[in-house]
C-alpha cells in the first residue's frame, strides 16, 4: 500500500463545521432597521400572483439558490424580483466564524462548516469566480491519535516522511492491507457516481429516493456503513475504529448509526481546503452577484397561500402585513423555523427531521500538546489531533470518551498572517456535553488557557438508514432545499440542491430553468462530460 493512501485517509479524518455572528457592512443589505415592508401585490388583481420569489434562509443553501435564479435571469431575461429572509443577523447559516479574544485583528477560525473539497466543484468554482484565496486544510503537520476513552488505538502522522511510512506499518499491521484498499475503492465509485451531478446531463429530480435509486445507493442508503462495509468485506476493526473516528468527527455519529453513504463521504476528503477569512465569504458573493434583497434579522412567521391567486403569502416578525410571492423557498429546517403554513392540507407531509446537537469549544492555549497524563501517557507527548471512537463502549468494556474530537489548529495569527508575539494555539474541540473550565484546566494546565468561546447548536441532521426522504416540491409554489440533508449533509450538497430546486421553481411557475432545455440534450455533452471544468448551473 502506497503511503499517500494511509495520507488521504488520515485527511479524511479531520473535517469540521462553523458558526459565530459576523460584523459586516455590505450595501445590497437591506437596513436591520428597516420600516415593515409594503405589499405592493395587494393592489394587483386577485387572479395574478406577483413575480416575486422569497428565499428563506441565507446560508448555503438559500445563498445559492438566489445566485442559481440570477443565472436563469441572465439567460431567460426573466422580470423576477427575489428578497432572501434571514433570522439571523449574519449570512452564513452553519458557516460562521470565531475570533481569537474577539478581536478581528486576528485571523478567524471556522465554527461549523469548515472545509470543502476539489470535488465539490459549486464550491471550489465559486472561490475561482469571485477571487477567494483557499488554504489548505490540515496543514499543521499534527501528530494524530484515536483514542478509545481508555487508550490510543492508533497514532499517525507527525509531517516527517519517516512518519508517512510508519503509519503505513501501522495501519496494515493493526487492520490488514485488504480493508484500506476496499475502503478506498468504495470511496471513489461514490465519488465517481456524485460527479454526475455535475454533468450537461444531469437529470432535475424531484423525488430523492428516486434519485439514490438512479445512482445506484439504494443499498448504500439502507445500511449502516458498519453493517455496508461488512458486506464489502472490510474488516470489523478498520470500520469500527478508523472510520468511525471519520464519521464522529464530521457528524458527530457513530458509524453503526448513521448511513454509508454519509459514512463514505466523511472519508472523501481529498485535497481539502478552506475560504482565507472564513467560508461564509462565499455565501455572502452569491448574494452580492444575485442582486436579492437581503433582510436580515427578519424571521419569517407565517406562508399563507391565497385561494384565489395560488400567490403565498409571507409574513415576518416586525411587520404588519404579509408580502405575495408567486414562489417560495424554504432553505432551512422545516421543523426548526416554526413557520405556520396555512392551510396545512395543500403540503406533503415533513416528517420529523433531529439533529446533532453539538457542543463546540474554541480556545486558546500556551500548551503546545494536551496533558499527557489524561491519556495515561506518562511523561511523552500526547496528539495534538485526538478523534475518538466507540468501539470499546460497543465491546462492553469501558465508557465513551468525553468529547468527539480535539485539534490544535496552528499558533494565533494577525489577519494579515504575522505571528503574535505570545506562542498561543487554537484548539477545537467537539463534544456531546459542554466541556466545563476545570476540565479545560485539567487538559491543558492550569493557567495555560486564555480564550474560550462556546457554541451549541444542531449541527447535522441524524441520518440514520432510510430509504424515504422529506418531499421537494410541498406544495404549488412552496419547495424544500434541506430535503437533500438527510441524504448528504454538506455545503456543497445544499449548493446541488438548491439548483435542482430553483430548476423546479422555474420550470413550474415560469416555464424557465436554470439553462435551456436544449442543454440537455446537445449533440456536444458527451465531450462536455468529459471536461472536469464544466459545472451545472454555471455552464449550460
Amino acid at each position: 500500500m502506497r503511503p499517500n493512501l494511509v495520507l488521504g485517509l488520515n485527511a479524511a479524518l479531520t473535517t469540521y463545521a462553523a458558526a459565530l455572528k459576523l460584523p459586516f457592512n455590505i450595501p445590497f443589505l437591506s437596513n436591520n432597521d428597516q420600516a415593515p415592508l409594503i405589499d405592493i401585490s395587494a393592489l394587483l388583481p386577485a387572479s395574478t400572483p406577483p413575480n416575486r420569489i422569497a428565499i428563506i434562509g441565507a446560508g448555503a443553501g438559500g445563498s445559492s439558490a438566489a445566485f442559481w435564479i440570477s443565472k436563469a435571469k441572465e439567460r431567460f431575461g426573466l422580470d423576477v424580483d427575489v428578497d432572501v429572509y434571514e433570522k439571523n443577523d449574519y449570512i452564513g447559516g452553519r458557516s460562521t466564524v470565531g475570533y481569537p479574544y474577539n478581536n478581528t485583528e486576528y485571523e478567524p477560525v471556522e465554527l461549523g462548516a469548515s472545509i470543502f473539497v476539489e470535488n465539490n466543484r459549486n464550491m471550489w468554482r465559486a472561490t475561482d469566480e469571485f477571487g477567494l484565496e483557499r488554504i489548505s486544510f490540515g496543514e499543521e503537520n499534527n501528530l494524530m491519535g484515536i483514542w478509545d476513552g481508555q487508550e490510543f488505538v492508533l497514532t499517525t502522522g507527525g509531517g516527517s516522511f519517516l512518519g508517512s511510512w510508519m503509519d503505513t506499518f501501522k495501519v496494515i499491521w493493526r487492520y490488514g492491507i485488504t480493508a484500506p484498499r476496499r475502503t478506498q475503492a468504495l470511496v471513489k465509485s461514490m465519488v465517481t457516481q456524485f460527479l454526475t451531478l455535475y454533468d450537461p446531463t444531469a437529470p432535475r429530480f424531484s423525488n430523492i429516493t428516486t434519485l439514490a435509486s438512479s445512482l445506484g445507493w439504494t443499498p448504500v442508503i439502507a445500511s449502516t456503513a458498519a453493517e455496508y462495509f461488512d458486506t464489502q468485506g472490510i474488516g470489523r476493526l478498520f470500520t469500527r475504529e478508523l472510520v468511525d473516528a471519520a464519521t464522529r468527527v464530521n457528524y458527530g455519529q457513530d458509524v453503526d448509526a448513521l448511513h454509508a453513504l454519509e459514512g463514505m463521504c466523511s472519508l472523501a476528503a481529498g485535497n481539502a481546503a478552506s475560504v482565507k477569512g472564513g467560508n461564509f465569504q462565499v455565501f455572502e458573493r452569491f448574494l452580492v452577484r444575485s442582486n436579492a434583497t437581503v433582510h436580515l434579522k427578519t424571521e419569517v412567521t407565517s406562508l399563507i397561500q391565497d385561494a384565489a391567486s395560488g400567490a403565498w403569502l409571507v409574513g415576518t416578525s416586525g411587520t404588519t402585513r404579509p408580502r405575495a410571492y408567486r414562489g417560495v423557498i424554504l432553505a432551512a429546517p422545516f421543523h426548526s423555523t416554526a413557520i405556520e403554513v396555512s392551510p396545512p392540507t395543500l403540503l406533503e407531509p415533513v416528517p420529523a427531521q433531529p439533529y446533532v446537537h453539538l457542543h463546540v469549544t474554541l480556545l486558546s492555549t500556551t500548551s503546545p500538546t494536551p496533558n499527557s497524563s489524561y491519556f495515561g501517557l506518562g511523561g511523552g507527548s500526547a496528539p495534538t489531533e485526538v478523534l475518538t471512537t466507540h468501539n470499546r463502549v460497543r465491546e462492553g468494556l469501558g465508557e465513551e470518551p468525553e468529547f468527539n474530537s480535539m485539534t490544535y489548529h496552528g499558533k494565533i495569527k494577525k489577519a494579515d498572517g504575522t505571528p503574535v508575539e505570545r506562542d498561543e494555539w487554537v484548539v477545537k474541540i467537539f463534544s456531546k456535553q459542554r466541556v466545563e473550565d476545570a476540565w479545560l484546566e485539567n487538559m491543558f494546565g492550569e493557567g495555560n488557557v486564555g480564550w474560550v468561546l462556546r457554541k451549541e447548536w444542531d449541527a447535522y441532521p441524524v441520518l440514520p438508514p432510510t430509504v424515504s426522504f422529506p418531499p421537494i416540491k410541498l406544495a404549488k409554489g412552496l419547495y424544500y432545499v434541506n430535503a437533500f440533508e438527510p441524504f448528504i449533509s454538506t455545503m456543497e450538497t445544499e449548493t446541488i440542491a438548491s439548483r435542482n430546486v430553483v430548476d423546479l421553481l422555474l420550470h413550474d411557475e415560469f416555464n424557465a430553468g436554470i439553462c435551456p432545455a436544449a442543454a440537455h440534450v446537445d449533440e456536444d455533452a458527451a465531450a462536455q462530460k468529459q471536461n472536469e471544468k464544466f459545472v451545472l448551473g454555471w455552464e449550460c
